[in-house]
């Protein structure tokens, strides 16, 4: 998922605001050392890109909410990071290609309408189909009869509705047809954009819009964009991972200083991205409510492919110049303090060799070495129009400090001042539609959060032609062919070999530069106790409990 990571082919929705309604418990002005008497939990957040839809929704702040309010056939297990059977049953296949799926009995919506299992092929066809402009469209592109409701040319009209791959045999049983065999389809079906859709979705979409109904231990109570969302428990749900509080309050900051003195002052529960200028004191101000834990998330910086000025070899050349010239080891410790791992490869070490890690992949590229890096920018032309622009959203991450290292890093490569410069979007969302209607005139900042535990969610999903996560444009017919060649394969083992050898194609393009991978930093007041953090770094909110 989109970090702090998202699609070319499709036309953005315009986000919609929730209705607020009448708020419930939680936000209050607190008070050192106790949380909200009413048992809610007060968390930092930011406004999501798009409208909570499952399938449109691939960035972090949206995601941390559908992760409260839906649950999937596959969910994430906190501790390793795998995914688990949550509302599946079984999920079986003699082939890889032709799939049974089978949902347990007795799940419920929050608004007591049971999911069957046409509430997914009904959620399912709807993602696909090109006339909704989901942004996780691609995320079904398996699935025999995706090119009948999503067709390659963006202005032309599918004939059908529905995916010829998806068939309903009974209330708790639906079979699934691919395209080809694909080894790792299950572990996908751990990420939101599969979550089952209720009737009232498609009865009244707009009302469904204004106040989502899922099917998870929480429910949206009101949202008010720019300030807070208010979650409540559903007392009526029956999954195995009921809430331990009463709800969560998601509070809106565009500065995360403003955040960490609040959680100081006890007016903030947790805070799950503390910033770069407090990690240095952040253990001794929380002492053991300080979390910082590896986690499996990767940033980069992303270059506009789809600008004639990034494309060709010596483009590249200037690309690979510009990565020899971040002192990836000085920025992780002065401006991190060793809560970013220097990258060495497009992936993370958390899903570890057996996922497809390799420290050794990226080489030279990914060391500092100013004196090539100076060389190799001169050998592509030099820098395109003779200056680089840096961009980010500042409100969370830290970006700004990094940002200015990067540039200085590299300003002091060329020798020149000033050719690198920081251009700060004041937030998430609005940077994030800049980069998806590809304003972009240089390059970006990205960011990867893996859906489950393996390779190929850092390579489908961001490099693929045409991916939801493609920020750049980035095309390679070769590459394509070994990501799916790797979804054909007949084990996990044999399709992890070969996406690496589709990832050893992003060595000779370099359409993202790897900065660092990311540790889980989290703090929390002692009004809450038992935080934990999932191996993406999400906060598990249902754990949390309200002391007092």
């Amino acid at each position: 998922m989109r970090g702090h990571t998202r699609t070319p082919l499709l036309v953005i929705a315009t986000a919609v605001v929730l209705t607020a309604t009448a708020a419930c418990g939680g936000g209050g002005s607190g008070s050192s050392g106790s949380s909200d008497s009413s048992g809610v939990v007060r968390a930092s957040w930011g406004d999501p890109q798009n409208p909570l839809e499952p399938a449109n929704t691939n960035e972090v702040f949206g995601g941390k909410v559908l992760r409260m309010i839906t649950r999937g056939l596959k969910s994430l297990d906190p501790k390793s990071g795998q995914a688990e059977d949550d509302l599946a049953e079984s999920v079986e296949s003699d082939d890889q290609k032709s799939w049974t799926v089978k949902i347990k009995k007795g799940q419920k919506f929050s608004n007591g309408e049971a999911v069957t299992a046409k509430s997914f092929v009904d959620a399912w066809n709807y993602a696909a189909n090109v006339k909704n402009k989901q942004v996780n469209a691609p995320f079904f592109s398996y699935i025999k009869g995706y090119d009948d409701v999503h067709p390659a040319d963006a202005k032309a009209q599918p004939e059908v509705k529905t995916m010829s791959g998806l068939k309903v045999v009974d209330d708790q049983t639906f079979q699934v047809e691919l395209t080809q065999p694909f080894a790792v389809w299950p572990e996908t079906l751990a990420y939101p954009a599969m979550a089952p859709l209720p009737k009232a979705f498609f009865d009244d979409h707009d009302a469904w819009l204004d106040k989502p109904i899922g099917n998870g231990p929480y429910k949206i109570d009101s949202y008010s964009k720019g300030k807070s969302m208010k979650l409540v428990k559903d007392d009526k749900y029956t999954g195995s991972d009921k809430a331990k509080n009463e709800g969560v309050e998601l509070k809106v900051y565009t500065d995360p200083n403003t955040a960490y003195t609040d959680l100081q002052a006890g007016n903030l529960d947790l805070m799950d991205d503390l910033p770069a200028n407090q990690l240095a004191n952040a253990e001794s101000d929380l002492g053991d409510r300080y979390i910082n834990q590896p986690a499996g998330i990767i940033q980069t910086i992303t270059f506009p492919l789809y600008d004639k000025e990034w494309q060709g070899a010596n483009a590249a050349k200037v690309r690979r110049g510009i990565s020899m010239a971040i002192n990836r080891d000085q920025i992780t410790k002065s401006v991190f303090e060793n809560t970013r791992i220097p990258a060495k490869d497009w992936t993370s070490p958390v899903i570890g060799e057996k996922g497809g890690y390799d420290k050794n992949l990226c080489g030279a590229d990914c060391k500092y070495d100013p004196k090539k890096a100076k060389q190799l920018i001169e050998e592509g032309g030099g820098i395109p129009g003779g200056k680089l622009t840096l961009t980010s959203n500042v409100d969370t991450g830290s970006h700004k400090d990094w940002m200015d290292a990067v540039c200085n890093s590299l300003n002091k490569a060329i020798g020149k001042e000033n050719v690198c410069t920081v251009n700060p979007v004041g937030t998430f969302g609005d940077f994030r539609s800049q980069v998806t209607d590809k304003k972009m005139k240089g390059p970006f900042r990205t960011g990867w959060q893996m859906d489950y535990p393996n390779i190929e969610t850092f390579l489908s999903k961001l490099y693929y032609t045409g991916a939801s996560a493609n920020d750049g444009g980035y095309s390679n017919k070769n590459f394509d062919k070994l990501i799916d060649d790797a979804n054909a394969a007949k084990s996990t083992e044999d399709a992890v070999a070969t996406y690496k050898d589709a990832e050893k194609l992003l060595v000779k393009d370099i359409p993202a530069i790897p900065l660092w991978y990311q540790n889980g930093t989290a703090g929390y007041s002692d009004g809450v106790s038992d935080v934990k953090l999932y191996p993406d770094s999400i906060p598990v909110y249902q754990d949390v409990k309200v002391n007092g």
